[in-house]
């Protein structure tokens, strides 16, 4: 079976948090390809300042170069309106080849925001989550202790959810499973790299340099 995680985001721009983070998820969930999915018109930054779609694809496109099994598809710029995950996820799902598992692949900071999305409810029907969690989230001590990630989910997704003895993910009786991915993150964010590309310093530490010396050509964060 054809495994495939599906990595949705901004990537404004994309850095090398989010390339090590889908390294090691690939490598821990046996998956055979990672799809980036920049998206167009994010439904919860609309009315703030987004880099057009054409540049952050563009960005990802040079960052992914030369690596084997990532790849980026422009299905969501190319999709008019807001880039809402449900329909993302249906698309892939009816256009996947053969036997394909298919997990949507989401960031801590991301994932606290899902209750949010359109139809919420219908991406946990149809796609398991792999959610890139923080340290220290849920500690074992002989019995689980209650953790603000677990909150999240028995108050905002679902109460049916529960551990499993192994704390690796949540099962659901009708949903699809929640699966934990402990990592240590690299110290990266978008914001910071854009100021420091505003205020003149070098990002390179933080981004490919291919993606650096684009963003400095054609000008951005400036």
């Amino acid at each position: 079976m054809n495994r495939v995680g599906l990595f949705g985001g901004t990537f404004d721009p994309i850095h090398r948090g989010h390339l090590t983070a889908a390294k090691k998820v690939k490598k821990a969930f046996m998956l055979d390809e990672v799809v980036f999915i920049p998206s167009a018109v994010p439904p919860h930054k609309e009315g703030s300042r987004v880099t057009p779609a054409a540049d952050r694809l563009a960005m990802l496109r040079l960052a992914l170069t030369g690596t084997n099994g990532f790849k980026v598809t422009d299905c969501e710029i190319r999709r008019p309106g807001p880039s809402y995950t449900v329909d993302t996820v249906r698309f892939f799902l009816e256009n996947a080849h053969g036997k394909t598992q298919m997990y949507l692949i989401l960031g801590h900071d991301a994932f606290l925001e899902m209750h949010t999305w359109k139809s919420f409810e219908k991406i946990l029907e149809q796609i398991p989550l792999i959610v890139i969690r923080r340290p220290g989230g849920i500690s074992h001590s002989g019995s689980i202790s209650v953790s603000a990630l677990e909150v999240f989910i028995t108050t905002n997704l679902s109460c049916d959810y529960r551990l499993s003895e192994d704390g690796t993910r949540y099962q659901h009786p009708r949903l699809k499973p929640i699966h934990l991915f402990q990592n240590t993150l690299l110290k990266i964010s978008s914001t910071d790299i854009r100021k420091g590309v505003q205020s003149g310093k070098s990002v390179r530490a933080w981004v490919p340099e291919t993606v650096e010396t684009y963003l400095i050509e054609k000008g951005l964060y400036r």
